[in-house]
């Protein structure tokens, strides 16, 4: 899957598709109108993006974390991440039938563990997590009338933030910062 990393190709196979129905565009055209797809003013931004995520990480490589989350039913935790979070199982794993399960999930570029294991983590927990829009996930959200949980956003100091809660009192603040 292309992100704006692949701009310029994006660009230039916009430009062709275009040619073939006979509109001309020039390269710097399509260039800008990609740049606005990314939700960007102009392409000198865009490619500013494209620079800074080429520059070379560090020698150790730290990552975003992946939060784990404590979990004591399988079937709620999968009814609440999935069914209603819209989050995809990736994989689970148990070290035996009848054991507890680690399991995670994602959505996006989100990853979340699930675990039933009591000594990885407390329930209670919060994650925050930034969207680029808060408004829409939360139309989706309703949108399920998911009899256990309905949030609201709610304008912070910070942007605009939706909480919710999982059945065993994790909770994740998706916010649209500003």
């Amino acid at each position: 899957m292309r992100d704006f990393r692949d701009a310029k190709l994006m660009a230039k196979t916009l430009r062709q598709a275009l040619a073939d129905r006979d509109i001309s565009l020039t390269h710097s055209e399509t260039l800008e109108i990609v740049a606005r797809q990314f939700g960007l003013d102009q392409w000198n931004i865009l490619s500013a993006k494209i620079e800074a995520a080429g520059a070379s990480p560090s020698a150790i490589g730290i990552e975003p974390p992946t939060p784990i989350f404590r979990i004591f039913s399988v079937e709620k935790a999968m009814e609440f991440y999935c069914g209603f979070l819209g989050f995809h199982l990736d994989w689970e794993h148990r070290f035996g039938e009848n054991f507890p399960l680690y399991c995670q999930v994602s959505r996006d570029g989100m990853a979340l563990h699930l675990s039933e294991h009591s000594g990885d983590a407390s329930p209670g927990a919060k994650a925050f997590v930034r969207v680029a829009n808060v408004r829409a996930y939360h139309a989706e959200l309703a949108g399920k009338d998911y009899r256990y949980m309905k949030p609201g956003v709610e304008e912070a100091p910070w942007g605009l933030e939706m909480t919710v809660t999982d059945p065993f009192s994790n909770r994740i603040a998706f916010c649209e910062q500003r």
